[in-house]
C-alpha cells in the first residue's frame, strides 16, 4: 500500500517547522516554495540597513531538511488548490496529489486600497524587497553628495518609515545608526549626519502591542538616535517626490513602508471566508472547517488566543503550530488518540531600537535598554539556521559594535 502524502506549501518558520517534525514519518512529505531558501526575517530590516548580508539569514531548504529522507523539496509557485480531488496546482506542472496537507503561506504587504504606493513605498518581505530598500538608502547619500542645490540634497537626505510597530521602529533606528555611525566620514561635500529620518504612525503611541510603558522608552531611545517620531498623523498621500503626513507635505527620496500586511491567497484558493486581513479561519486543531485533511497555519490562519484576539504573526507562534501540526498527524498515523487544541505559549515580544536599546515584554517582567538589547540579540542569535550562520552573525555584529562600520554597503541591482 502507498504511504500516505502530505504536502506542505511554503518553507517559512511555521512550514519548515512542520517539515522538521514530520522527519521520519510514516508518510511521504512534499514541501512546496516558489524560493529554494528559509528565510529568516526579523532580520530582514539589517540586509535592509547594510548591517548584514542576505546569505547570513537565508539557508537552503534543501541542506536544511537533506538528512530526512522522507521529505522532498518542489521549487514553485502554487495557483491553486483543489479540495474536492485533493491535488495542488503548482505552475504548469501535473497536481501534486495530498492526503493532507498544510498550508503555511505567510504574508503580503497591505497598502489599505493604495496599492499604487508600493511602487515608491516599497515593505520588507523578501532578500529582494530587502536589498532593494538598501540599494535606494545607499544610493540617496550618492547622490545627495553629488546635488548642487540644497533643495535637491534635502530631499535625497530625508528618509521617512511609514508604521511604528516593530518593523517600523527597528527599520528607523538602523537607518539613523547608518547616517550617524557608518557613514559620518565616508563624504566630502554632505554629512550624512544631517539626514532626516521620520517615523510616522497614524496612532497615538509606537509598538502598540507592548505596554505603554516600554513605548515611551522606544520613543525616547529613537529621538536620542535623532529619529523625528509623528504620532497621530496618517499618511494621506505619498509619491516619487515624497509624502503628505496629515495636512503637512515632507519631501524625501526614500520611502519605506511597515505600516500593515495581508494573508497570503490561500482563502481564495480554498474558496473560503477570510478575515478583514485574509486570513483563514480554523478550528481548534488548526484545520479547515469541513477539511480535517487541511490544516492553515502562521500568518495566513486566523487563531484567536484565550481572550478572543488573533495570535500576532511572530515566528514563536508560526513554528509552534507548525510543529502541533506535525505531532497531531504523526498521532493520526500510528492511530493513536487525538491531540488537545492547539494552545501557543507566548514568551515574550522584544524589539530593538538600535545600539545598546531595546525593548522587552514578558509578561511577569519588562524592561529596555542594554540588558534588552543583549537578550535580543541572543534569542534571535540562537533562532537562526545553521552554526555558521550564528557565528558570522555574531562576528558582523561585535565587528560593527567595536567600529561603528557596517560590512554590507553595496549598492546592487538595477537602478531605480
Amino acid at each position: 500500500m502507498t504511504r500516505p502524502r502530505i504536502v506542505i506549501v511554503g518553507a517559512g518558520f511555521g512550514g519548515l517547522s512542520a517539515a522538521v517534525g514530520l522527519a521520519g514519518a510514516d508518510a511521504d512529505v512534499t514541501v512546496v516554495d516558489r524560493r529554494n531558501y528559509h528565510l529568516f526575517q526579523p532580520l530582514l530590516y539589517q540586509v535592509a540597513t547594510a548591517g548584514l548580508s542576505p546569505a547570513q539569514i537565508a539557508s537552503p531548504i534543501r541542506a536544511i531538511l537533506r538528512r530526512a529522507g522522507n521529505v522532498r523539496v518542489v521549487l514553485g509557485k502554487v495557483g491553486g488548490i483543489d479540495k474536492d480531488q485533493r491535488v495542488v496546482k503548482v505552475d504548469d506542472r501535473p497536481g501534486l496529489a495530498y492526503d493532507h496537507l498544510i498550508l503555511a503561506t505567510g504574508a503580503r504587504h497591505a497598502y489599505f486600497g493604495r496599492d499604487d504606493w508600493e511602487a515608491v513605498a516599497p515593505g520588507l518581505k523578501t532578500i529582494d524587497d530587502a536589498t532593494g530598500i538598501r540599494r535606494r538608502i545607499l544610493t540617496a547619500f550618492e547622490q545627495a553628495e553629488a546635488a548642487e542645490q540644497p533643495d535637491t540634497r534635502r530631499r535625497y537626505l530625508t528618509f521617512v518609515v511609514i508604521g511604528g510597530g516593530p518593523t517600523g521602529v527597528e527599520m528607523a533606528g538602523a537607518i539613523a545608526e547608518l547616517a550617524h555611525a557608518a557613514l559620518r566620514h565616508d563624504f566630502r561635500s554632505i554629512d550624512p549626519r544631517e539626514a532626516l529620518i521620520v517615523l510616522v504612525e497614524a496612532g497615538p503611541r509606537l509598538l502598540t502591542s507592548f505596554p505603554e510603558a516600554l513605548s515611551t522608552a522606544a520613543r525616547d531611545s529613537l529621538e536620542r538616535l535623532h529619529v523625528e517620531v509623528r504620532l497621530g498623523a496618517p499618511v494621506s498621500a505619498c509619491d516619487a517626490d515624497g509624502v503628505t503626513i496629515g495636512e503637512q507635505r515632507l519631501d524625501a527620496a526614500t520611502i519605506v513602508w511597515a505600516a500593515g500586511v495581508a494573508a497570503s491567497p490561500a482563502a481564495r484558493w480554498l474558496g473560503v471566508e477570510a478575515d478583514r486581513v485574509g486570513r483563514v479561519k480554523v478550528g481548534p486543531d488548526l484545520s479547515l472547517p469541513g477539511h480535517p485533511e487541511i490544516f492553515v497555519i502562521g500568518d495566513t490562519a486566523h487563531v484567536a488566543d484565550a481572550a478572543g484576539q488573533p495570535l500576532p504573526g511572530l515566528a514563536p507562534v508560526a513554528k509552534q503550530q507548525g510543529a502541533y501540526v506535525a505531532r497531531l498527524l504523526r498521532s493520526k498515523l500510528a492511530g493513536r488518540r487525538a491531540l488537545p487544541p492547539f494552545r501557543y505559549r507566548s514568551y515574550g515580544t522584544m524589539a530593538t531600537i538600535g545600539r545598546r536599546a531595546a525593548v522587552a515584554d514578558f509578561g511577569w517582567v519588562r524592561f529596555d535598554g542594554t540588558v534588552a538589547w543583549l537578550l535580543w540579540g541572543a534569542v534571535h542569535i540562537s533562532f537562526l539556521i545553521g552554526f555558521r550562520n550564528r557565528l558570522v552573525v555574531i562576528l558582523d555584529w561585535l565587528w560593527s559594535y567595536v567600529t561603528f562600520q557596517s560590512g554590507a554597503r553595496l549598492i546592487t541591482g538595477p537602478s531605480n
